[in-house]
């Protein structure tokens, strides 16, 4: 079916973005633009018709991390379940079993291009920690967990989840092999009881 004049093709926008997400990994800012229109298979236009710049397409991919990494907060799950399914998948997205991870490459070029790793803090890893503050801020109002103070209490549990691990990330050092589901589970009953009405 033809698309309508201005409609947006979604599956050209996500070959843009996947294809940023492995040259950003691997490059950092070296990654030019030209690089990633060929490498997602569409012209120079149409990337940037969509993305204009490395910044708006970082925001991009840090915003579709942190959609995907807060899935759980929006289930209506019981708090440890929900606790578990989010450090579940920050762990898996911390050992790269979800793909490669553009982090370490804004890392290395944020004393460049520090307009794109404020960027992509702010749409990722702060929107991510903004919504879990939020989940555990509503938690708190209906007394199911006592939460005083929710940005502090989402930054530990954050802490508590990655440990280490997020240096690892960073620095391309192997993990030592874990259970991800039984870390998952263990971080949620922890916090859980830290936090659990008195």
């Amino acid at each position: 079916m033809a698309r309508v004049a201005g409609q947006v093709d979604e599956a050209k926008t996500q070959a843009i973005l996947d294809a940023a997400l492995v040259l950003f990994a691997e490059k950092g800012a070296l990654a030019s633009m030209e690089a990633i229109a060929r490498r997602a298979g569409v012209s120079r236009q149409t990337l940037y018709n969509r993305f204009p710049s490395k910044v708006d397409i970082g925001q991009a991919l840090a915003s579709r991390r942190a959609q995907a990494l807060t899935e759980p907060l929006r289930t209506g799950g019981e708090p440890r379940a929900v606790l578990a399914g989010y450090a579940e998948g920050l762990l898996h997205k911390m050992r790269g079993d979800t793909g490669p991870d553009a982090l370490r490459g804004v890392a290395l070029m944020s004393p460049t291009a520090p307009e794109l790793a404020e960027a992509v803090y702010r749409a990722g890893p702060a929107e991510g920690l903004r919504q879990l503050s939020a989940w555990l801020s509503e938690q708190d109002r209906t007394g199911r967990l006592t939460v005083p103070d929710p940005d502090a209490a989402a930054e530990m549990y954050a802490g508590m989840i990655m440990g280490h691990g997020h240096l690892r990330m960073i620095l391309n050092l192997e993990h030592p092999p874990f259970d991800v589901q039984a870390r998952a589970n263990e971080t949620a009953e922890r916090f859980i009881r830290a936090f659990t009405p008195a």
